[in-house]
């Protein structure tokens, strides 16, 4: 099974409009989901803060800012 992982963080509009993109997607195509808070670590921090939310696919960062379903269909079928 796929692994989607949401990079996000608390009271950023982005993310929220991101998993509801993602929640949508994933009623139509099974796959494993972890959302990480990268709030308060600072690597994560470092990595992510200025481009959130990311959006990964096995590990593969495949989206950031926004998450185009069609797009996040394509890369779970691939």
């Amino acid at each position: 099974m796929r692994r989607v992982t949401l990079y996000r963080a608390d009271g950023c509009h982005l993310c929220e409009s991101a998993e509801r993109v993602v929640a949508d997607v994933r009623a139509e195509v099974p796959f494993d989901l972890e959302t990480v808070d990268i709030t308060g670590d600072p690597e994560l921090e470092r990595r992510f803060r200025e481009r959130i939310p990311v959006v990964a696919v096995d590990g593969e960062e495949a989206f950031t800012y926004f998450v185009h379903p069609d797009g996040l269909r394509r890369r779970l079928a691939g």
